[in-house]
């Protein structure tokens, strides 16, 4: 009798703990699935009903040069790989951060690197904000996805006045809601955006006068900048749907500075026609980091931005300045963190190129920091 109660009662805690165990879990889901919707942005309808482009196949935009960002197949064993991969892609101490401090009057040209692909140029007195993501993760989820591997070097409440926001597309990395939430409240600049991110920006209660839309090779005037939305090889999405609105890189151009803005992208040949028709740049800010031979197609490597640079500038290597973008902040491929840094400073001392490589939420003015690139390498030096 005692035994056969023994059972009972293994058997009843055992459901307890199951039954305990499942709420655990249920509502560890409901966490990371809270507020999903909103965070996933406007659904392919709206966006489709909202542009029209060349550029466009059907319901999805599309490369100039055809780009595959994953060979059909290999999604379940690269995320094996990913889940096996530890602790490789991580710094190896804690990342030094610079408290920015912004001069009451912005600069002809500098640049305040927030980490990732968030930067902070001065051109001609003016400020432009780019890709702004302020998050602890890149993911719809507060709870999964990719964290930072450094604070943020600041709060977006003391951010000076900005002059425009300018994203390059939709990836969770490069647009991040509750940065354009906060943004719209604390900023009164435009939103200068590739076709069909307006949608999501609607979604998320932007005003529509605050929402400028542009194509490949279309340009808008802000606050005496001439911003082009310019040719990239990448795609976009923002859950299953792939492509639903346009990439883009960005010439950002005042009376007498001109800087280009990679955003994200894959090495193209297309880089040069736009350094002949918008060239050459006072200074580029090009992606070096997340590749793999994967994904080719989409995410260039440190000698291929190198590449990039003397493309845009006109064949001429030493031309400009480029600043590494894309890099250090969120750990988003195979490499070592410091790998594609290393990598570049290799690169463009064979071309001949200048570089500046800031730590995150330093403000450098290029032409005048661009020799410590070198001499001064913070990332090698991490406890």
């Amino acid at each position: 009798m005692a035994c056969a109660l023994g059972k009972v009662v293994d058997v009843n805690v055992a459901r307890a703990a199951f039954a305990a165990a499942a709420a655990v879990g249920a509502a560890w889901v409901a966490r990371a699935a809270w507020g999903l919707p909103v965070e996933l942005g406007a659904g392919r309808r709206s966006v489709a009903r909202s542009v029209a482009s060349a550029t466009r196949a059907g319901a999805a935009f599309r490369n100039t040069d055809p780009a595959s960002p994953i060979a059909p197949g290999s999604g379940f064993a690269l995320a094996i790989e990913m889940v096996r991969r530890g602790g490789r892609g991580r710094p190896p101490g804690a990342v030094p951060v610079v408290t920015p401090i912004a001069p009451a009057s912005a600069a002809d040209l500098a640049v305040t690197w927030y980490g990732h692909s968030s930067v902070l140029i001065e051109v001609d007195g003016r400020r432009v904000l780019t890709d702004p993501v302020w998050s602890e993760r890149v993911s719809p989820s507060r709870t999964v996805g990719p964290g930072r591997l450094h604070p943020v070097p600041g709060a977006l409440a003391d951010l000076p006045p900005i002059d425009a926001v300018v994203v390059s597309h939709d990836h969770y990395d490069h647009l991040d809601r509750r940065t354009v939430t906060e943004l719209v409240r604390t900023q009164k600049a435009p939103f200068v955006v590739p076709l069909g991110i307006g949608a999501h920006l609607r979604r998320w209660a932007v005003p529509a006068d605050r929402i400028v839309e542009l194509d490949w090779d279309e340009s808008a005037d802000v606050a005496g900048l001439t911003l082009t939305c310019t040719e990239a090889r990448h795609f976009s999405g923002r859950f299953l749907t792939r492509n639903p609105t346009q990439w883009a890189s960005w010439v950002i151009a005042g009376e007498h500075r001109r800087v280009f803005f990679g955003g994200d992208s894959g090495y193209t040949a297309r880089f040069a026609r736009v350094g002949e028709r918008y060239g050459p740049f006072d200074l580029t800010l090009l992606p070096v980091g997340a590749y793999d031979h994967r994904w080719a197609d989409v995410h260039m490597t440190p000698e291929e931005a190198v590449s990039t640079h003397r493309e845009l500038e006109q064949g001429d290597a030493s031309a400009g300045t480029l600043v590494p973008i894309h890099w250090a902040t969120f750990d988003l491929a195979f490499h070592a963190w410091s790998e594609p840094v290393d990598r570049l400073v290799s690169a463009a001392a064979d071309a001949g190129t200048h570089i500046v490589v800031p730590t995150p939420g330093q403000r450098v003015v290029p032409e005048r920091d661009r020799s410590t690139a070198i001499a001064q390498p913070w990332w090698s030096q991490l406890l």
